[in-house]
């Protein structure tokens, strides 16, 4: 019988498939690709060395942590040589989505003749709410698991495409991808326009998810900054961002408010999200990255959906 092995998209989901008498080992895929810069040699000594920088100088993240957590995880990952058939477990959003694109991108130069399915939830019922895996019942899991997605060559190309462009310096050339519905990823589509729109806006220099959380704070009055977080948690669409993700954004956005007890916007706060001003010059950050491209070379214009060089 052939073996299997099974690639999580956290720690969560990898306790849950240990008890749940599944065959085959689990090995967990811990990084955030879809924060910081990523080169698309993924795995090689200068793609953790940038990814190492990244998450040391924005999370603190010290080196002991990152090799016990990070690096162990895949070295285990390439020491499962002889399983030739691998399981992917990913969800909708972009933070899964991301990271599923380059572990496809790896397994694509160094498992060459494995046979890849994937396990991937979202819309699971008549309501419009996405799903996550964690949200699922092991039944629904043993469902999904049951009838998982079997990616083809076409699939495999694909996919380490879409990551050369993610890696790429010029996020124009994702926006020009048109040909999603010939391939097996049902949510690959809005997890690429959802990173789009990460980009400055034209009207205020904010993206939209520091509007979003600007807007929230205005409309929903939380009381404090922890209410906040919980908020816009409850409330990121496409995003699937964590606490962690959050506080570094609100940090970036602190100027704007008066206080975060109750969270208050100050009047320069209020003006911006309104479009009357810009904060672009106070925010604007030149070792900034998504994916391969320098997040302020770039600005969104928010009434065309389209991306614009400076």
């Amino acid at each position: 019988m052939s073996s299997l092995l099974h690639i999580t998209n956290g720690d969560n989901l990898t306790n849950r498939l240990g008890s749940m008498d599944l065959k085959g080992d689990i090995i967990t895929w811990r990084e955030m690709l879809c924060e910081g810069r990523t080169l698309t040699n993924v795995g090689s000594e200068t793609f953790w060395k940038t990814r190492f920088e990244f998450l040391n100088k924005n999370y603190k993240v010290s080196k002991s942590w990152f090799i016990e957590k990070t690096l162990k995880e895949y070295r285990s990952l390439c020491n499962h040589k002889q399983q030739d058939q691998i399981v992917l477990w990913f969800e909708y959003d972009l933070f899964c989505q991301i990271n599923m694109l380059a572990v496809i991108s790896w397994l694509k130069s160094h498992r060459k003749y494995a046979h890849i399915t994937l396990v991937c939830s979202g819309k699971e019922d008549e309501t419009d709410k996405l799903y996550g895996l964690n949200e699922l019942s092991n039944e629904k899991l043993m469902q999904l698991y049951e009838n998982r997605i079997e990616l083809s060559q076409d699939d495999i190309e694909y996919a380490d495409y879409v990551w050369q462009l993610y890696c790429s310096d010029n996020p124009i050339r994702l926006e020009n991808l048109t040909d999603f519905n010939n391939f097996q990823f049902n949510y690959l589509s809005g997890a690429i326009k959802a990173h789009l729109k990460r980009f400055p806006t034209i009207r205020n220099g904010l993206n939209e998810v520091e509007n979003h959380l600007l807007q929230l704070s205005v409309d929903k009055k939380p009381k404090t900054k922890k209410e906040l977080l919980n908020t816009v948690l409850k409330d990121q669409g496409l995003y699937g961002f964590g606490d962690s993700q959050y506080e570094r954004i609100i940090s970036t956005l602190k100027p704007l408010y008066t206080s975060f007890n109750p969270v208050r916007l100050s009047k320069k706060g209020k003006e911006i999200l309104e479009g009357q001003t810009s904060y672009y010059a106070c925010i604007q950050d030149n070792d900034a990255y998504l994916g391969g491209a320098l997040k302020y070379n770039y600005l969104y214009n928010t009434e065309s959906d389209r991306i614009l060089k400076l």
